[in-house]
């Protein structure tokens, strides 16, 4: 694959690309409504790194040639897209980026295409994947593992407030930025629904029992990956987990979870209520949508309305039991905070997150953590 500073606009028509408005080749194509494009096209940004691959294509590290800001340029290559029969995913990514809106959402600047690729130029976020930290440190203690939720709730409700289900869900797709807040990436399955849709799309540890059962989903799906990603990241492992996806598929319709016994009785409640085989009893998913998981008993700390504004702070009455609940700047996710160590294992329980994945997960553990603990680009 050609770096994307070297682009070059073909001499005539382009290739077959997936539906929709890509932008005049080499040129870039402001989303509407546009944010304020940093650059113009290809032709303004230098390569500095691969941060991210796939199955068709590479997220690089670029940066603007006059002003020297950072942005992650998705680069897509047309004829595996078209390959895979992937257009419909890539079209769906396009179209919600361009729509949304929100502190805890990636943010898509512009995109366009050439002879060979599709681009997408977002937001560069520094602090790399959670699933690189969860990695490091085995598991989260409740406070960081609560704080991350609160944010996800929010991002969820609001997608699901636009009728978008985002069905993707995992400690990959969630980036951190310089402070430690989230944001979700890699909107290749969300999709704009109004009642169920039935692709079969995920990854296998996340996927809910009506995805798996090809019953038709909605936005139930979301709120079932939530009580997954909330049992591993105060676990350290899935809580259905096995050497084949067959197996796991088995596991989630059974529906057996069996919990650690660090896990206190408010998370295991909440865990409990989201991981409901019956999608209309699933927390979340019910009359009151969000706001039943938000009233939660595991959120009794959290004042929601400062949670959108990035300013979440522990309630009076539970200092002592959320203390340090707060932002968890990145670099303090290695200084050893309560509950930092490896997980020691149970009987039938996996002892690290290595094992407890399926293997195309476990394939991705030699990756570096980011480009900013590489040193590509200055510390905030």
């Amino acid at each position: 694959m050609d770096p994307p500073g070297s682009a070059q606009a073909p001499a005539g028509d382009p290739e077959p690309r997936p539906a929709g408005n890509w932008g005049a080749p080499g040129r870039a194509h402001a989303p509407s409504p546009p944010p304020a494009p940093p650059v113009s096209g290809l032709q303004d940004l230098d390569t500095l790194a691969v941060v991210g691959t796939g199955t068709f294509g590479r997220v690089h590290l670029v940066k603007e040639k006059a002003a020297k800001h950072f942005f992650a340029l998705k680069v897509m290559s047309i004829p595996d897209v078209i390959r895979l029969k992937q257009e419909q995913h890539v079209h769906n990514e396009k179209s919600v980026l361009k729509e949304v809106s929100h502190p805890f959402l990636i943010k898509l600047f512009w995109t366009c295409h050439d002879a060979r690729f599709l681009y997408m130029l977002m937001e560069y976020v520094p602090g790399g994947e959670l699933f690189s930290y969860l990695r490091s440190r085995g598991r989260f203690p409740a406070t960081s593992g609560l704080f991350y939720s609160a944010e996800i709730v929010c991002a969820l409700q609001y997608l699901h407030s636009r009728d978008i289900v985002y069905r993707d869900l995992k400690p990959e797709n969630i980036l951190l930025d310089r402070e430690g807040h989230i944001k979700l990436t890699d909107f290749g399955f969300a999709k704009k629904l109004v009642d169920r849709t039935w692709t079969l799309c995920g990854t296998p540890e996340y996927l809910a029992p009506e995805v798996i059962q090809s019953k038709g989903h909605g936005r139930a799906v979301d709120w079932w990956a939530l009580g997954i990603l909330v049992f591993e990241m105060l676990s350290g492992f899935p809580p259905f987990f096995d050497d084949n996806p067959f197996g796991i598929y088995q596991k989630i319709l059974a529906g057996r979870i069996d919990f650690p016994r660090h896990l206190d009785f408010s998370a295991k409640d909440l865990i409990k209520k989201l991981l409901v085989v019956d999608r209309t009893r699933r927390l979340g998913n019910m009359k009151n949508g969000a706001e039943d998981v938000k009233r939660h008993r595991w959120f009794r700390a959290v004042d929601w309305d400062s949670v959108p504004q990035r300013k979440l702070k522990v309630g009076p009455t539970s200092r002592r039991r959320c203390r340090g609940l707060r932002s968890p700047v990145v670099p303090a996710l290695w200084q050893g905070e309560a509950g930092g160590r490896a997980v020691s294992a149970q009987p039938g329980q996996p002892s690290n997150l290595a094992t407890s994945m399926s293997p195309e997960r476990q394939r991705r553990l030699g990756r570096p953590l980011s480009v900013k603990a590489a040193g590509l680009i200055p510390s905030p």
